[in-house]
């Protein structure tokens, strides 16, 4: 069957040949990731501009002058969308997948959009082990952690990553967890959270061993996926700067309090300061800004109508770009329910956070989600009447 995405239509495999839609013998077309790729169409427009003023001459042209247009790197292609979307676009594309029916599908997509790109059949880790792009783009089924490596070293500027396997990154399957992404997830009523800045701590430490600062300039997470971007430099100085966002939360799962601390080595309260109980640590996970306000307003400018799910996309981008630099969000329901209360409209909860001196402000994560810099006492006596 065809099926159309923003400029382009594709292909994929019809939803009576597998398990699922989109799921042939062996590539896989998820519409559920739509949102995901008409953003990263947004982010690649966005991203093309920054680097036009960026000074780089190995991003900006040749010897002679010439503008060349920049390369785009699809490292787990299946049906060729995102690479395919990126051709339309503009961008001097490969797609890459080590299935044979996968690259014979990107090839005849590419030549039925009647576009121009590298098809190559072999394993991403090796081509991004021997070449550089651009933009390298990893979205796999589970964790992208096994290309982490080879990414980094094959990205030269914006390295996009999508994990789906959000029960090892919240904490849901804890071993998992550890193992694949080298930090202690917490099973969290902020799971979401949780899960994106494991995956950012995991990225930007393995950046950080190769002296490369991987700094987010966006990043989301959404249903059951995680999805950052990370623009790259190099420098052991600049790494430094950006290990140094790497810490710990500790949380209370009796009265959701929680507490945050940079650094590498955890100090854990004894018990919960608000209630007494004792604490979980998860750590160490990103703690510092989780994207760039200016970039965050310039992919917005960029989501177009021709996109599936630009009204979608504008939502998620201004409640991202308005968000509090914070580690970790409240849940206004589940504090309601600690308290013996029903939940007031969000905005109004909202309000009254403000109204009592504090900062506070919705979240990308959820309809009744929130950021403040009051502790969980304070929210308490902000928000709940006296008797």
């Amino acid at each position: 069957m065809r099926v159309r995405e923003g400029a382009v239509e594709i292909r994929v495999p019809d939803a009576r040949d597998g398990a699922s839609e989109g799921r042939g013998e062996s590539v896989f077309y998820n519409p559920e990731q739509e949102l995901n790729r008409d953003l990263t169409v947004a982010v690649l427009r966005a991203y093309r501009d920054r680097m036009g003023g960026s000074g780089d001459d190995e991003t900006r042209g040749n010897d002679d002058g010439e503008r060349r247009a920049p390369t785009y790197l699809d490292a787990t292609a299946a049906s060729g969308i995102r690479g395919i979307r990126g051709a339309s676009e503009g961008w001097d594309v490969t797609l890459c997948d080590r299935d044979s029916a996968a690259t014979a599908l990107c090839r005849e997509n590419l030549a039925y959009n009647d576009l121009d790109g590298e098809v190559t059949n072999r394993d991403a880790t090796q081509l991004m082990g021997k070449e550089r792009f651009d933009v390298v783009d990893v979205d796999p089924f589970g964790t992208p952690m096994l290309f982490a490596e080879s990414a980094v070293r094959g990205t030269r500027r914006l390295l996009c990553v999508t994990a789906t396997d959000t029960a090892p990154l919240c904490g849901a399957h804890l071993q998992s967890g550890i193992r694949k992404y080298g930090c202690v997830p917490v099973n969290t009523e902020f799971h979401s959270e949780m899960g994106l800045r494991v995956l950012l701590s995991a990225l930007c430490r393995t950046a950080a061993r190769y002296d490369r600062a991987a700094r987010p300039i966006l990043s989301h997470a959404t249903r059951h996926y995680v999805r950052v971007y990370l623009e790259l430099t190099e420098g052991a100085t600049a790494a430094n700067e950006v290990v140094e966002n790497l810490g710990y939360v500790h949380w209370c799962p009796d009265c959701l309090a929680r507490g945050s601390e940079r650094g590498l080595i955890a100090h854990p309260p004894e018990s919960c300061p608000n209630c007494g109980h004792g604490v979980k640590t998860a750590g160490p996970i990103y703690c510092g800004a989780i994207r760039d306000r200016g970039f965050v307003d310039r992919v917005r400018e960029s989501v177009e109508e021709e996109m599936g799910t630009a009204k979608r996309a504008r939502k998620l981008l201004d409640r991202l770009e308005g968000e509090l630099d914070r580690p970790t969000h409240y849940d206004q329901h589940k504090l309601a329910k600690g308290w013996g209360r029903s939940a007031s409209a969000i905005e109004d909860f909202l309000e009254k956070l403000r109204a009592a001196g504090y900062e506070a402000s919705r979240t990308h994560y959820g309809g009744t989600t929130l950021k403040t810099s009051a502790d969980v006492g304070e929210i308490e006596a902000a928000t709940v009447p006296e008797n």
